[in-house]
């Protein structure tokens, strides 16, 4: 699969991490108790929970036939598929860093740093539940924007915020809150849709946020900020685990619940893990690593806008339906996607100062335009024949 030769290459990074890290003068301690372990602790548990619980919440919502897509209009599944398998991701992902807290592994934090993680976590799961109710009741949009800009709004009270930016030729600009509240809630809740609108195919939003995540673990050890690492660890497995279920042919769809719940977790990630830290380039960092996403959510939004609709009516504007109309399959066009997640990503490596960055980003591009050929040459062969 793909995406796991691409886990491989990122964490055999990590080898090295932690030395460059301390080479490079970065201060590494005070470091929770297990540190890269207890990472790979949540990890394993994520995975191996997503793993056992999936196949539960598709044989539940196919007996119940709650929760369940159906083919037709602009899907492009053929047969009824359970769209709730967010249920397994917030399971796992959940219990893994239930289990690393209870275990000591985020170590004693300081207040603002404790309420910054919960600031995270809770909102992660009051994401989850909104987009469950969706998945089930099938919201308005108008409801689902309220809550999302309170619970936003909530993350920032406690920390989860943008306090600073870097403009060019300026430099470092700290943000008073009334400038601070609008770019937070922004971030937050764009990121969040952004993951949402991209999962319209197989494997698709588990991959980019997979990928995503294995960049933010990066960067997140990296720059010592372990307890953000540890999120991160667990978020990849939970996404990893998901994609053997999720990839074409796709048994299970996470539905706006995973997509909510994942969104929440990298937007947040991204501000208390990296901004906060990398701050003589707040926000670009987080912003490469997730520029699949808000590039293809952005354009569409304008394209929706310009032709006089909602910016929240479904349509096959999105870059996996061009790829498609192309003559790629599922997997292909998926697999187009996470080589861009990983460019994308790569150069947030480079930027964040990693040692081997850009030799890091030199090979992502290769790959990509290995694969951007390779796609070009299928996609020329479905036309013509």
């Amino acid at each position: 699969m793909p995406f796991l030769i691409t886990f491989v290459t990122m964490a055999s990074a990590l080898l090295g991490l932690v030395p460059a890290a301390q080479a490079a003068g970065i201060d590494l301690s005070p470091l929770p108790p297990g540190d890269l372990l207890s990472c790979g602790v949540a990890f394993a548990v994520a995975i191996l929970t997503v793993l056992v619980v999936t196949p539960l919440v598709r044989a539940g919502g196919l007996k119940s036939g709650l929760g369940v897509d159906t083919p037709g209009g602009r899907r492009i599944h053929t047969r009824p598929t359970v769209r709730v398998g967010g249920i397994s991701i917030f399971l796992g992902v959940t219990f893994a860093l239930l289990l690393v807290w209870g275990l000591g592994s985020f170590g004693i934090l300081p207040h603002q740093k404790e309420y910054e993680v919960w600031g995270v976590t809770i909102g992660a799961v009051l994401f989850f539940f909104l987009g469950l109710s969706d998945d089930f009741l099938q919201l308005k949009w108008q409801p689902r924007l309220f809550i999302q800009l309170a619970i936003a709004t909530a993350a920032w009270s406690v920390g989860v915020d943008v306090a600073a930016l870097s403009l060019p030729g300026i430099g470092l600009v700290k943000l008073v809150w009334w400038l601070s509240l609008p770019i937070t809630i922004l971030w937050l809740v764009g990121v969040v849709n952004a993951i949402n609108f991209i999962d319209g195919l197989d494997g698709l939003a588990a991959g980019v946020c997979g990928i995503a995540a294995v960049v933010t673990f990066v960067v997140t050890v990296f720059t010592g900020q372990w307890q953000a690492a540890l999120i991160s660890a667990a978020v990849v497995g939970g996404t990893l685990g998901f994609l053997r279920y999720n990839f074409h042919p796709a048994q299970i769809f996470m539905g706006d619940g995973g997509a909510y719940f994942l969104g929440f977790l990298l937007g947040g990630l991204s501000v208390i893990g990296v901004v906060k830290v990398v701050t003589t380039v707040a926000l670009v960092i987080p912003f490469c690593i997730l520029a699949v996403p808000i590039f293809d959510t952005a354009s569409v939004i304008i394209q929706r806008l310009r032709n006089g609709v909602s910016p929240f009516k479904p349509d096959k504007r999105h870059l996996h339906h061009k790829l498609l109309d192309a003559g790629l399959s599922q997997r292909w066009a998926a697999l187009v996607v996470y080589a861009l997640t990983l460019w994308a990503g790569s150069i947030a490596l480079a930027i964040s100062g990693m040692p081997a960055g850009g030799t890091y980003t030199a090979l992502a591009t290769l790959f990509l335009i290995y694969i951007g050929w390779s796609a070009w040459k299928r996609s020329q062969a479905s036309r013509s024949s």
